[in-house]
């Protein structure tokens, strides 16, 4: 079985793996070589991370066919750091961030994501579209008309491509965009911005490199803060990526294998001058869009990527940026969900209030830990709120016996436990009360706190209370918690009143 499926990860698809590589491959070296002027280090720093990323997650990642690098997230955390410290802090601190995260697979923090809604992830998603197509913006910007034409061009062929009769569907369409307007305006001589005027292009191999900074304490207090940022939002963005392609491919993923393949592979770049990457979502969606479904394609696109830039860089140097404009637009227009905009409508308000949230946080900031944070917060208000409205107390009244018994039902926990005793009449003379949960249950403190103050009340006003139909995990945290049948307790809570 692990044969078969260790097999099918990496041969299963091997001629559209290697299709989609080679997209992904020219479609990495615009963005890493921005991502590296972002953090203030040379082009070859973020190329050369995102090589190494790939390569390395190709091999231990928990997700097959999702693209890793160099990213925009993890570059805009470093700006400081490099700025106060320089290049090699950033090398020590991306080391740090590795074992961070390979530490959070072993702690399985990967089950976390369970605790992030759709709502969120759909935020998260169409923020990041927004931001793909924002970042596109500059090089569209005091520009000829030539490069609108280009742009629109590579458009056409995007969409138009798949659509002739056998050749359509064989070959990715923004390959066939990526190379034809390259031919196009090379031979045309059109003056617009290539990959070339983006920045040097490294023209070796990496070499192992140790991190030159003292390592003592003090070394660790500058990176530690760094490092535990990248860390943080690496392994978010890489978790929510991981679902979004769990989605795409209708697939399963290891989150926490994932965790421990993203810690390894940002040490083995920190070994060679790269920076800290997570995965792309931009990528990973051209990778699956083009038919990349297996590890091959992220191996291919990391080897690809160092064979362009290091043996093919005259090639690569006269690709337009128009291009791969293209390409992006192409990313953001897919990745987007536009069936949430319709859903607008039809899903509840706290739902839409919880994804619009997460896109106006994450576009605003910048920052994708912000908005996925801000989301899932919101969420599990609302969820506290929606669930607190389904518990209530219902009461009867035994005249004979003078005897009330309330019978409880539903969640009682911090956000319903005052609502749970103000439905009790504490004023009316009974001989006896009974309380009975059997179609309730005790989540926390809060709710053991409102039992104890209900049955100490009662006791106060001369009622025989007696507390029945406790479920197993209830009766626990009540005898844990409890004190309204611990009297040396009560003692101590009402401080001797």
């Amino acid at each position: 079985m692990l044969l078969h499926s260790t097999k099918n990860d990496w041969f299963g698809n091997i001629r559209g793996d290697l299709l989609a590589g080679t997209v992904v491959a020219l479609a990495l070296i615009p963005e890493a070589i921005a991502f590296s002027i972002i953090a203030g280090v040379d082009p070859k720093v973020g190329l050369y991370a995102s090589f190494c990323i790939a390569v390395i997650i190709a091999i231990v990642g928990g997700r097959p066919g999702m693209i890793s690098a160099a990213t925009a997230a993890q570059a805009v955390l470093m700006v400081t750091l490099v700025k106060d410290h320089g290049l090699q802090y950033l090398l020590a601190a991306t080391l740090l961030t590795g074992v961070l995260q390979v530490a959070a697979g072993y702690l399985k923090l990967g089950s976390l994501m369970s605790f992030v809604s759709r709502s969120v992830v759909t935020g998260f998603v169409n923020a990041l579209a927004i931001l793909i197509f924002m970042a596109q913006l500059p090089e569209l910007t005091n520009v000829t008309w030539h490069v609108y034409a280009v742009t629109a061009a590579g458009l056409a062929i995007i969409y138009l491509f798949p659509l002739i009769p056998l050749v359509g569907k064989s070959v990715p369409s923004p390959l066939v965009c990526i190379i034809t307007m390259t031919l196009v305006s090379y031979f045309l001589g059109l003056d617009i911005r290539t990959v070339g005027d983006m920045g040097a292009l490294p023209d070796t191999l990496p070499v192992f490199l140790w991190p030159e900074v003292p390592l003592n304490l003090e070394t660790l207090q500058i990176i530690f803060p760094y490092a535990a940022a990248m860390a943080v939002v690496g392994l978010l963005e890489s978790m929510m990526t991981a679902t979004i392609v769990d989605d795409l491919t209708d697939t399963e993923s290891d989150k926490n294998r994932e965790c421990k393949g993203q810690g390894i592979a940002n040490i083995g770049a920190g070994l060679i001058g790269g920076m800290a990457g997570c995965a792309m979502i931009g990528q990973s969606v051209i990778n699956v869009k083009s038919g990349g479904r297996g590890r091959l394609s992220t191996l291919w696109a990391g080897l690809f990527l160092l064979i362009l830039v290091v043996f093919l860089s005259p090639v690569l140097k006269v690709i337009p940026m128009a291009a791969l404009v293209a390409v992006m637009i192409m990313v953001s227009i897919g990745t987007f969900s536009w069936r949430s905009i319709i859903d607008l409508r039809k899903h509840p308000l706290s739902t839409n209030i919880v994804m619009l949230t997460t896109v106006l946080v994450v576009v605003a900031t910048h920052n994708l830990a912000f908005g996925v944070l801000a989301g899932v917060l919101l969420a599990s208000l609302f969820f506290a709120n929606k669930v607190s409205h389904f518990m209530y107390v219902a009461s009867e009244y035994d005249e004979n016996q003078n005897h009330r018994t309330y019978k409880v039902v539903g969640q009682v926990f911090f956000n319903s436990a005052d609502k749970f005793a103000a439905n009790f009449d504490f004023r009316e003379a009974v001989d006896k009360v009974t309380i009975d949960l059997h179609r309730a249950h005790f989540w926390d403190i809060s709710a053991v706190g409102a039992l104890d103050k209900v049955v100490l009340k009662f006791r106060r006003e001369g009622a025989d209370v007696d507390v029945v139909g406790l479920n197993e995990a209830s009766a626990t945290i009540i005898d844990r918690f409890g004190v309204h049948d611990k009297p040396e307790e009560i003692d101590q809570v009402l401080g001797g009143h």
